[in-house]
């Protein structure tokens, strides 16, 4: 009896199960509003409350959305494609957009990105990476990238302030060829990055800059650039919402040999 009751799968799970199956074949379009509260309470005979849970399970996953006070809506998915090895790619030619601008305005979205550039004493991951001295300061450029009103992605890059120092990068505006152009410039050219993923939930900070539902993972892309000597230059720490990212990589083939 006990193992069955441990098998037994709560009825707000069921309700969410349900409606999870109908937004998946389509039955709940994109955009479709969900029967109201009391509709589900009716149609599946069960108490409000129960029916708020299942509501809140699917809101936390991404499925649903809230939109006071007409009721509960599919969510529109239509995830951004990251790509970390565009990394070093050349820049755009269209001074007023940097490479995320020129990628996802082709798309027919529409893109906007704040940018803030503050001189910090960075946090003790970011120190490590980066070489610094105890005390050592550097220059961190914060951005929120937004697409069609929506904050999609998070992108902190931290400098060692004795390296850039007195250039563009400490403007709070974009840089039209790009951070990686002026380092080379000022001769801390770029050969070789280390990239990291870490897949975790957010901080609250990530939570109120990228309006996270309640729930919903990270990624976060950590990427140090290094020179020819191997003196790292920038870090840079890319946080990229589960619901709204697909992170895509693309390799040369390998010799038959690795594939065994």
């Amino acid at each position: 009896m006990a193992a069955a009751r441990q098998g037994r799968v709560s009825v707000w799970a069921q309700i969410a199960q349900d409606l999870r199956s109908k937004i998946a074949d389509g039955t709940l379009a994109v955009d479709a509003q969900l029967p109201t509260e009391a509709d589900l309470t009716a149609q599946y005979g069960v108490a409000r409350a129960t029916v708020r849970q299942a509501l809140a399970a699917l809101v936390n996953e991404g499925l649903i959305v809230p939109r006071a006070p007409r009721g509960y809506f599919v969510r529109h998915r239509k995830p951004l494609f990251y790509r970390p090895q565009t990394e070093f790619r050349p820049q755009p030619k269209t001074p007023e957009m940097d490479r995320f601008m020129a990628d996802h305005s082709a798309d027919g979205r529409e893109p906007w990105q704040s940018i803030d550039v503050a001189i910090v004493a960075p946090p003790p991951d970011v120190m490590q990476r980066l070489k610094l001295q105890e005390g050592e300061l550097a220059v961190v450029r914060r951005r929120v990238r937004h697409l069609d009103g929506e904050p999609f992605n998070t992108n902190d890059s931290y400098f060692p302030l004795r390296f850039v120092q007195d250039t563009e990068i400490m403007r709070p505006v974009d840089i039209p060829r790009g951070a990686n152009q002026v380092l080379a410039e000022h001769g801390y050219p770029q050969v070789r990055a280390l990239d990291e993923i870490y897949v975790r939930m957010p901080s609250p900070d990530e939570v109120q800059r990228l309006e996270l539902a309640p729930g919903t993972p990270v990624a976060c892309h950590v990427c140090t650039g290094l020179c020819p000597d191997g003196t790292p230059v920038r870090v840079v720490v890319n946080i990229l919402p589960g619901d709204r990212h697909v992170i895509v990589y693309e390799r040369d083939g390998m010799p038959a040999k690795d594939h065994e």
